[in-house]
């Protein structure tokens, strides 16, 4: 049974070609220390990890040597890019999924491909989403947990949501790096990254859920990565809000925890015993594998680590590292 991982993130070769100078929709490229190279758009520097523009044939030995054989790849955050004019964003995410394409269609056995999208435009992302689907072979997007601030269960993005399901797209949750609710409160400790990454996604599952997304769209695929947070843990105080809180009932005719399951989440949770609590709680089918390749917060071997658990049957491990994700993505 082929192994796959939802989570698993890639530049496009446009930032790789940087290297030798040049401007790309106004990023530049220079060398940094031994950490990797620094990525540069309008005074905002970003650090670039050396993997994250590994040639395919370098991924694929990675991936063979960690046992993975399928990556669904993912456009690094940092290129999201909400707060520019459409246009822009438009240009870079059409560039960043051509790339993806251009994987997937060379190596189909091994890469899979999931869009990122102008959010901060809902018919463009609606547009780009459905060539993504039509022309490109990919099989969703990734999207942040909110656009400029607005969360995803606003009305406002109601229409890409319809669309979404329409298409039977596959949504992939993840926050856009260094940008989460934390960064409010404080920048120490890497608490941007281990607090507000959990923070974040729980935040996207009540907004949609008591934005009414969830009831609307029953047949949406969305998959809450970093395990959905604090979300399947957080369940019971949401359910106490909604039955003592009037304000909490005011979109909702269930309880808040009656949607769990109606969500896929990844396996990133950096704990055996976490994983099991997510799996008893939202049901094994809606867990997938996720290793936030190739990033240092992530799991350093999925297909180890699930497989090393005892606390896991081999059916459940099966399903996590194969089967779930085989039937979400329709392979």
């Amino acid at each position: 049974m082929a192994s796959i991982d939802i989570h698993a993130h890639i530049l496009p070769r446009h930032i790789a070609e940087l290297a030798n100078g040049g401007d790309w929709h106004g990023y530049t490229l220079r060398t940094g220390d031994s950490a990797g190279s620094v990525l540069t758009r309008q005074g905002k520097d970003a650090q670039v990890i050396p993997k994250l523009m590994f040639t395919p044939e370098q991924r694929l030995a990675e991936m063979d040597s960690l046992g993975v054989d399928v990556h669904v790849l993912s456009t690094w955050t940092r290129l999201y890019n909400y707060d520019l004019p459409t246009s822009d964003c438009l240009a870079i995410a059409r560039d960043c999924n051509d790339s993806l394409g251009e994987l997937v269609k060379q190596w189909p056995t091994r890469f899979m491909g999931i869009g990122t999208l102008p959010m901060q435009d809902v018919n463009a992302a609606i547009a780009e989403l459905e060539r993504c689907m039509t022309q490109l072979g990919l099989k969703g997007a990734q999207i942040n947990d909110h656009v400029n601030g607005s969360p995803m269960g606003e009305d406002e993005f109601l229409p890409f949501w319809k669309a979404v399901e329409e298409m039977g797209a596959v949504i992939l949750f993840h926050q856009s790096e260094g940008d989460t609710v934390v960064q409010y409160r404080s920048n120490n400790y890497h608490l941007n990254n281990t607090i507000g990454n959990l923070a974040d996604r729980t935040v996207t599952y009540a907004s949609l859920v008591y934005g009414g997304v969830m009831d609307k769209h029953p047949d949406l695929k969305i998959c809450l990565s970093h395990g959905g947070g604090y979300t399947a843990f957080g369940a019971g105080r949401l359910d106490r809000g909604w039955q003592v809180r009037s304000e909490a009932r005011i979109t909702l005719n269930q309880p808040p925890s009656r949607y769990l399951s109606d969500f896929y989440y990844d396996c990133l949770t950096h704990s055996e015993d976490a994983l099991r609590f997510l799996i008893d709680t939202v049901g094994v089918g809606q867990v997938v594998m996720g290793s936030d390749w190739p990033f240092d917060m992530g799991v350093d071997s999925p297909v180890e680590w699930l497989n090393g658990m005892s606390s896991l049957t081999q059916a459940e491990k099966d399903a996590i590292i194969t089967t779930n994700l085989a039937e979400l993505l329709g392979i």
